[in-house]
């Protein structure tokens, strides 16, 4: 006979009971270090971000450029992405000037914005300062970028220091001699007048000669370059001086004739002018056409 399979039942199953959910407290948690080091910088967060996608756009721009040149991809693709970052906002929207005196400020404006692009990157500041300084009133000129949208201008201008009288017109000069614009004696009487060709740039030896008789100063009208070798002195009371060649000789020459007006009052007396082109002696010219010659530190006598 045979045997019927038995089949087991299997144990059944005690239902679970359901725990009730335990409630997490959430923890709160500081800021963490990236957070303090931002809040801890002297700058906006806005403006970090921006300085951020700047970095990240020019270390993807010089990537993508250093790839393209590898390729031979054409330089446009740069451009191309610099004028992105223009149109993200880093574009020339502010000029920032300063230094300036006496030159018209709207040249500046001019030669600041003659760019082919506005957009940050492809501004030229070389270009931009080579520009500025072909303009005889600046001497110098520092051009640079202010993230995100301001180009920076100083200028150093150029100081007047005489008038210049050449070819019957008068230019103002600085103390190298560079040319700086026509201009009225009126408006600058106070400035010494160089006449004579090269006179302009013989601006600072004038000035050291002048140091030896400070004294007559204030009554000096003109100073005149003879030959491009010395200097004649014109007064304000119509005397001209005629001072010998070389600097350290005409210093020497002034500086004793400086000593014989104070003692003597040699000017405002009506004498035509005085000869020192010989140092040693010193030659009175009257108006009659008389001349009187003395031989300096001894007495004088007529001639």
């Amino acid at each position: 006979m045979s045997k019927r399979p038995t089949t087991r039942k299997s144990p059944a199953r005690r239902p679970q009971t359901k725990r009730p959910a335990q409630k997490r407290r959430a923890k709160k948690k500081g800021p963490g270090l990236l957070e303090r080091t931002v809040a801890a910088l002297p700058i906006s967060e806005a403006t970090l971000r921006r300085i951020l996608t700047w970095a990240i756009v020019l270390f993807v721009g010089a990537v993508a450029l250093g790839i393209g040149g590898w390729f031979g991809i054409p330089q446009k693709a740069g451009v191309a992405m610099a004028e992105g970052v223009g149109r993200a906002g880093f574009r020339v929207q502010q000029i920032e000037i300063t230094g300036l005196k006496r030159m018209d400020r709207m040249s500046v404006y001019a030669q600041a914005l003659d760019q082919q692009s506005r957009a940050m990157p492809l501004v030229d500041l070389d270009a931009v300062r080579e520009r500025l300084i072909a303009y005889s009133w600046i001497e110098d000129a520092r051009v640079s970028r202010r993230l995100p949208d301001t180009l920076a201008i100083h200028i150093v201008e150029r100081e007047p220091a005489a008038v210049w009288q050449h070819n019957r017109q008068l230019m103002l000069v600085d103390p190298s001699g560079e040319l700086l614009e026509p201009v009225a004696r009126e408006r600058m009487p106070d400035l010494p007048l160089l006449i004579g060709e090269g006179a302009n740039s013989e601006e600072m030896a004038r000035r050291r000669l002048m140091e030896a008789a400070p004294a007559l100063k204030s009554m000096v009208r003109a100073w005149s370059w003879i030959g491009n070798r010395r200097w004649d002195l014109l007064f304000d009371t119509g005397e001209r001086l005629q001072l010998p060649e070389g600097e350290a000789e005409a210093a020497s020459a002034l500086a004793r004739f400086a000593e014989l007006d104070a003692s003597q009052r040699l000017l405002g007396k009506g004498y035509v002018g005085f000869d020192l082109r010989d140092p040693t002696k010193l030659v009175i010219r009257r108006q009659s056409g008389v001349s009187r010659s003395e031989t300096l530190g001894l007495a004088g006598r007529d001639d």
